[in-house]
């Protein structure tokens, strides 16, 4: 149904060709709702896509609302389709559409009614089809509430050009807000409190922590900026989750995790502006691709809850008697363990579907295929920084630094002498399952772009096969909020040591927050890392941290500059 901006107000009271019938319309008109969470969308196609809002009631309501959404090719509205659906306490008052018979390429505007209350307006574009000159995509990932505040994403809302925004996971963080909890030094400082105050594990839990992140302002305005394209990492359930439990869980106080899975995995759904699980399918298959018209494809890759092993942690070396009956590091049988071929990420299915997915991309002529991957695919061992600064210098870092954290950063001196990955977590952790991947991608025949999150640094990374072989360039997002390895480490200059001792790193950066901006045309790339200059006040400065020119050559990928 066409209607205008007048219509629009009056929707309730005329009522619609919808699902709700005209008494529950009326009775709508009197429920006092608000919508303090925004609104956003999410997972474009040519001819669709989700629009998302949630529908804060009055307190003890709890009957189901009709919902009327308008969506247009204008930003008055003018020109809008309604449509009516129903939301209620089931799906916590979220409400999710997949909008269709949109046309390619174009930017459209929607907004959401109950009753006199109307939300925010939220602009979205649908993926373009055939010729399409430039890509636009922010890259962004972690972004703990505590940690500071969301000046990317403030950025991100005021860019003049942007098709999409791509966020690689940790959308939420699930600690508490107990003494020596994760960011609440920050967190008290700033008032950012977590809700609920206790590490989150029920259905209630994970729905209130939600809404607590889609209450800030600077979330909202990105997400009624353009469409958001979205994957889990571990801490929308718990830190280091993998298969079939995490760190961060103890079943022994905290219950069955695939129960708390379960619950976690509802709330995104109900939450994220991303389309529900295809019938006969796990939630967990959040992998997917979008295609960018004939310019490139992104797919998104789950790496957490589908196949992912157990994990193995630096914690894990053991020690056994030396020649002399002192305890040595058994670095032998570590690496065993760690080179182990069952080690495993993606998974099987996962893999043959990448395959397809990477070799219809190329088949179809599209210069660019780019991988929405979790963690840092690079060859990372930890640096020796000992070798790096002179001794007295850094005996007076170290005595900068708190007792606590004094004594983790010479633990890890020491184990990185050793040359052992600087994070098993990572792709470090699984180097056979990086292999297989790396072996996909010379059988699918293109060289991607891979996009990681997960670390709270910046990377620029050439990625290597065990042979030698350039398989790939890697660009990693830092933080929007959550804290980096440097914050802690005084004058520690762990990202140029990082740099300097890893032949895959080209740059990195364990300091800076912000997100990856990078544009696409047919025949390069141009990625800048973009820093802001606070995470703990307004106004702040965003300015590049690096730039890179990556051109688009016949074998592949061509030099990677900085420019």
């Amino acid at each position: 149904m066409k209607i205008d901006r007048r219509s629009l107000l009056g929707l309730f009271g005329a009522g619609t060709a919808s699902c709700a019938t005209t008494p529950d319309l009326v009775s709508a008109a009197a429920v006092d709702v608000r919508f303090d969470h925004g609104v956003a969308s999410g997972d474009p196609a040519p001819d669709s896509v989700v629009l998302w809002t949630r529908v804060t009631p009055p307190a003890g309501f709890d009957a189901s609302l009709p919902v009327a959404v308008a969506i247009g090719a204008s930003p008055d509205l003018s020109d809008a389709t309604i449509r009516t659906l129903m939301t209620g306490p089931d799906r916590d008052y979220t409400v999710k559409l997949v909008a269709g018979d949109l046309q390619p390429g174009r930017d459209y505007w929607f907004q959401f009614r109950v009753g006199e209350a109307t939300s925010p307006l939220g602009r979205t574009r649908t993926l373009p089809v055939g010729a399409t000159a430039r890509l636009d995509l922010a890259v962004v990932s972690c972004q703990l509430h505590p940690g500071g505040l969301f000046n990317a994403y403030d950025a991100i809302a005021g860019l003049e050009a942007l098709d999409a925004v791509v966020h690689l996971g940790d959308y939420i963080y699930e600690y508490g807000a107990g003494d020596g909890a994760y960011g609440m030094a920050t967190g008290r400082r700033l008032g950012r409190i977590p809700e609920p105050p206790h590490e989150i594990v029920t259905l209630a839990d994970y729905r209130l922590r939600h809404a607590q992140y889609k209450s800030d302002p600077d979330l909202q305005a990105a997400h009624a900026r353009a469409p958001f394209i979205c994957v889990w990492d571990d801490h929308e359930v718990a830190n280091d989750t993998w298969m079939h439990g995490a760190e961060n869980h103890q079943p022994a106080t905290e219950g069955d995790f695939d129960a708390r899975k379960a619950a976690a995995l509802r709330a995104y759904y109900e939450w994220m502006p991303i389309r529900e699980a295809a019938p006969g399918t796990l939630p967990e298959a959040i992998n997917r691709t979008f295609d960018f018209g004939d310019l490139a494809s992104l797919m998104m890759v789950e790496t957490r809850l589908m196949a992912r092993t157990p994990p193995l942690s630096h914690g894990d070396l053991e020690f056994v008697p030396g020649p002399d009956g002192t305890p040595v590091p058994d670095l032998e049988a570590f690496m065993a363990r760690r080179n182990d071929p069952s080690r495993e990420l993606l998974g099987a299915g996962q893999r043959a579907w990448l395959r397809q997915e990477l070799t219809r991309s190329r088949s179809e002529g599209r210069p660019w295929q780019i991988l929405g991957n979790q963690v840092v695919m690079a060859r990372v061992r930890g640096p020796d920084v000992s070798t790096l600064m002179p001794p007295a210098q850094l005996e007076a870092v170290l005595a900068g630094l708190e007792p606590e954290i004094r004594a983790r950063v010479e633990g890890l001196i020491a184990l990185f002498k050793l040359d052992v990955p600087f994070n098993l977590d990572a792709w470090d952790g699984f180097p056979a399952a990086r292999e297989r991947l790396y072996a996909l991608f010379r059988e699918a025949g293109v060289q991607p772009i891979v996009l990681a999150g997960d670390s709270h640094a910046f990377w620029v990374n050439e990625l290597h096969d065990e042979a030698g072989q350039r398989r790939a360039v890697e660009f990693g997002t830092s933080a929007v909020s959550s804290p980096s390895p440097a914050d802690a480490l005084g004058g520690i200059p762990l990202g140029l040591a990082l740099s300097m001792v890893n032949e895959e790193v080209r740059f990195c950066d364990q300091a800076s927050k912000g997100f990856v901006l990078m544009t696409l045309t047919p025949d390069h790339a141009e990625v800048a890392l973009m820093g802001v200059s606070t995470i703990f006040a307004k106004p702040y400065d965003l300015k590049p941290v690096k730039r890179y020119h990556l051109p688009r050559e016949t074998g592949g990928l061509g030099a990677l500059t900085e420019v």
